[in-house]
């Protein structure tokens, strides 16, 4: 997994409309970059509702967030519909950008084992470093947690 202080690994991927959407194209700008499991699942959509609650006070300060499944664009164009979700949703059906910041990793659940995205946020700054990695964050708490670590940062 990617550790703070190290430099994000830049990527292109679509959005929820198709259109191609780069991490470079943010330099300048602080990037809240989540990695969640599947759109419209309970916990992933308290997530997204959590980040599109508090989107005001992230673009206040002028952060963008962008939230990385390996769901389709035509998912992430209906469970942005859906939930009215304000923010940048990018699909990663191959997993290039879930592996490169390592949170395709084993998971278990009832016994079973298999390979998953672990929910984990990143905090990028300006320059492309990162400088906070939350993992295995509470979906519900997540954006909070994130402005109130931005507060005493």
């Amino acid at each position: 997994m990617i550790k703070e202080l190290e430099k994000a690994p830049d990527f292109t991927l679509l959005d929820k409309n198709g259109q191609a959407v780069s991490l470079h194209d943010f330099k300048g700008k602080k990037v809240i970059l989540y990695f969640y499991p599947k759109d419209n699942t309970p916990g992933c959509t308290k997530q997204a509702c959590g980040f599109r609650d508090n989107y005001a006070a992230f673009t206040n300060q002028g952060i963008v967030v962008i939230g990385i499944s390996k769901d389709s664009v035509a998912s992430h164009q209906k469970f942005a519909d859906k939930y009215n979700l304000p923010f940048i949703l990018l699909a990663d059906p191959d997993h290039q950008v879930i592996e490169a910041y390592g949170v395709w990793q084993e998971k278990k659940n009832y016994g079973k084992t298999y390979m998953g995205i672990v929910r984990t946020t990143f905090i990028i700054d300006e320059e492309g470093t990162v400088i906070k990695v939350m993992p295995k964050v509470k979906p519900d708490t997540n954006a909070s947690d994130i402005l109130t670590f931005l507060e005493n940062n």
